[in-house]
């Protein structure tokens, strides 16, 4: 299946660049390019975009509000955000994640990384790859918050031993092989208990069961 992907940047050389890069796949195209986030949210709903490339800083609204405003949408509710910055610091990252970013990277990865992070956030799988985002969610996500509208506290209760054990790892940011060596199980095994436990908890994705997992206290900083 293509993933169709729609690209918002408020700079259209870099909109250019990443047009060229995913329109050379066969398994991805570009069905439309914002510049602003006002547009990234209208061109989602209208061209039904599976992903959607976000910029942060944008003119008339900036890429975490409208990652929100797009989470927030019931209509839109197949849609992912891969948010693509140039500004990396920790305090970005939080906010992407709880406005309901799948994901959040640099604009300094090489293109197979870029292409694969597409892959996987479309695929809902893992947001974590980067090492150094697994302590920035660690940090920001214990801190006490006002409840993320993208994803509010559940009750962990309806969660197996083994399910809540897997949503820790999840966590701590390992990833299904990882998981599936620490509990001696299939990487398939794994990746089926954290689907059953974003099942249970209302979570549309890893992103929203890592913030869901540190909200609700069922893992913290010093969790494996």
């Amino acid at each position: 299946m293509t993933i169709r992907v729609l690209l918002a940047d408020d700079q259209a050389l870099l909109r250019g660049t990443f047009r060229m890069l995913i329109d050379s796949v066969p398994d991805m195209e570009v069905v439309a390019e914002a510049a602003t986030g006002r547009e990234a949210i209208a061109l989602a709903r209208s061209h039904r975009a599976d992903l959607v490339l976000m910029d942060i800083r944008m003119p008339d609204l900036d890429g975490l509000a409208a990652t929100r405003l797009i989470s927030e949408d019931e209509d839109l509710a197949g849609v992912k955000v891969l948010v693509l910055t140039t500004f990396e610091n920790e305090e970005y990252v939080a906010e992407a994640l709880r406005a309901g970013a799948s994901g959040f990277l640099g604009k300094g990865i090489n293109p197979d990384e870029l292409l694969e992070a597409i892959r996987v956030v479309a695929a809902g799988d893992s947001l974590l790859s980067p090492t150094a985002t697994k302590a920035l969610i660690a940090r920001f996500l214990a801190q006490p918050e006002p409840p993320c509208r993208a994803a509010p506290p559940q009750p962990v209760a309806p969660l197996t031993p083994r399910e809540r054990e897997v949503v820790t790892l999840v966590a701590a940011g390992l990833s299904n092989d990882e998981i599936a060596e620490r509990l001696f199980v299939t990487p398939v095994t794994a990746k089926t208990h954290a689907n059953r436990a974003m099942t249970k908890l209302g979570a549309r994705d890893r992103a929203q069961l890592v913030v869901i997992a540190y909200q609700t206290g069922l893992a913290r900083p010093d969790s494996p």
